[in-house]
């Protein structure tokens, strides 16, 4: 069973590498977007599991190194949308 999902993890890593490889820039901020709001349903899923599902120090551990590293790429993805929204934005009078 462990063989099996380290084999599906790494070839999901690759197919994900694949085609986020291939999106073009102009589509970029939507997709950021999409994925900021599927990460954070991920990351309610697993506050809901720590609290009430998880047994067992090791899965608390794994949980909890998740929950931190989808916070993370939510935070980071929401930066970096903002920048590159504000790459399209108009100058103000005070910068010109």
């Amino acid at each position: 069973m462990l063989v099996t999902s380290l084999a599906v993890l790494v070839l999901a890593g690759f197919v994900g590498f694949a085609v986020i490889s291939k999106v073009p820039n102009t589509l970029h901020t939507p997709l950021m977007s999409g994925t900021n709001a599927i990460h954070g349903i991920v990351l309610l899923g697993g506050l809901v599991v720590l609290g009430l599902g998880a047994h067992g120090l090791l899965n608390k551990v794994l949980l909890v190194i998740a929950i931190a590293f989808g916070t993370i790429n939510i935070v980071g993805g929401f930066l970096v949308t903002d920048r590159m929204l504000g790459m399209f934005k108009g100058k103000s009078k005070e910068n010109r």
